[in-house]
């Protein structure tokens, strides 16, 4: 099973956190589901930005992005080469560090 490390955030996961998920999870269901509360204000369906990671390392493993989600990834606070948005990224068998942004767009935290 691939290993994902979160780097340490302010608020989400201070300490950072190293999960293991099953191959052909969804990254932000799948860390949600781990007790890593990564915002996702439209619930998942690919219509904001809040979930949005930067993918420090096994960027080149992931599916490529669709060009829906790269139009939205322009509007995201922070964003870099490697971002992507976690509601969009199915893990692979690689294991993957990501980066949770400071900021997001959201006015508003919906406290999954």
């Amino acid at each position: 099973m691939p290993k994902i490390t979160v780097l340490p955030h302010h608020e989400i996961c201070p300490e950072g956190a190293e999960v293991e998920l099953e191959a052909g999870s969804n990254l932000c269901k799948a860390l949600v589901e781990k007790g890593i509360k990564i915002e996702h204000a439209c619930e998942m369906s690919k219509a904001c930005t809040t979930c949005h990671v930067v993918v420090r390392k096994g960027f080149n493993g992931l599916e490529e992005m669709d060009d829906i989600e790269a139009d939205l990834l322009d509007r995201a606070w922070g964003l870099e080469p490697d971002s992507r948005l976690s509601c969009q990224v199915i893990v692979e068998d690689e294991d993957l560090t990501i980066e949770v942004p400071k900021y997001t767009l959201n006015h508003a935290k919906e406290n999954h």
